[in-house]
């Protein structure tokens, strides 16, 4: 015989979708480290642009591919904290979010340009850090979405 669920043995609806949101913060981790682990193979190995590291480091690099692949999915966790704060306190959260990662990404974008390395390697450290913002942003941006037509 099967008992009918009543509502004190579901978890409530804003639970389930912060539940969500964060599967697919961490979802979006994932996909922000191979983003920049398939930048900086792609530079280092397709275009021979020494990004990270000396040449002679192969087509990985060295440590610095690994704390940027770490660094990456840090980062998509703490856009997740920042979107379920948003999604919680401010009216029109997408908007603002939104902004925050764009502008953010822009920083990202910008920075290498005011380092010592040679032009190439900030175009190429650029371009990496443009693709993990579009990557974070767009994805969270979905999952965020969801959070509200489910809230």
């Amino acid at each position: 015989m099967t008992m009918p669920v009543t509502h004190s043995n579901r978890p409530s609806s804003q639970s389930a979708g912060a539940s969500q949101l964060w599967s697919g913060g961490i979802a979006t981790a994932v996909v922000a480290g191979l983003v920049a682990l398939l930048g900086v193979l792609a530079f280092r190995w397709l275009f021979h642009v020494p990004i990270l590291a000396p040449a002679s480091a192969g087509a990985y690099g060295d440590a610095d591919t690994t704390i940027m692949v770490l660094a990456s999915a840090g980062m998509a966790l703490i856009a997740t904290a920042l979107l379920h704060l948003l999604l919680l306190t401010t009216p029109r959260p997408l908007t603002f979010f939104g902004w925050i990662i764009g502008l953010a990404t822009l920083v990202a974008v910008v920075f290498p340009f005011s380092t010592s390395a040679s032009l190439s390697q900030k175009f190429a450290t650029a371009t990496v850090n443009l693709f993990i913002g579009i990557a974070i942003g767009s994805l969270l941006t979905a999952v965020g979405s969801r959070f509200i037509r489910s809230g």
